[in-house]
């Protein structure tokens, strides 16, 4: 018998700098946090977010997307573990105007491409960890 799911539950990226990459994630997304360590948080709830690792979870409503820094920067999508992350939108428009806003904060990124049933737009985080839009046609 396979096992049976509806959706993914969660995804955590290991990234180099915690600020760095949340300065990205929330600027690029502006993702509600969920979870993170509070600043001078005693010892019984640093115990308790011990899972967090340093990082922090965003919730994007159903799926939660975690970032925990201990990565050395060496990530490569041709090596095993993680190709891409991809995020979907709604339509052409939310993604031309994703593509704006990727300009505005200076992030660069590829153009918006045609691949048959969809349309993508690729970029990458600080980390060189590939991202990509897409939406439906």
């Amino acid at each position: 018998m396979a096992i049976s799911t509806t959706s993914i539950a969660h995804v955590r990226l290991t990234v180099t700098d915690i600020e760095r990459s949340r300065q990205f994630y929330e600027g690029v997304f502006g993702w509600p946090v969920l979870v993170e360590l509070p600043p001078g948080a005693d010892a019984a709830t640093r115990e308790a977010l011990a899972f967090l690792y340093g990082g922090v979870i965003y919730d994007l409503g159903g799926a939660l997307i975690g970032l925990r820094p201990v990565g050395d920067g060496d990530f490569h999508e041709d090596r095993t573990g993680l190709d891409h992350l991809a995020f979907r939108l709604a339509d052409r428009a939310a993604l031309d105007a994703a593509g704006e806003h990727l300009d505005a904060l200076g992030i660069a990124h590829g153009p918006v491409k045609d691949i048959g049933p969809a349309y993508i737009l690729e970029f990458r985080d600080p980390d060189n960890i590939a991202l990509e839009l897409t939406a439906p046609k």
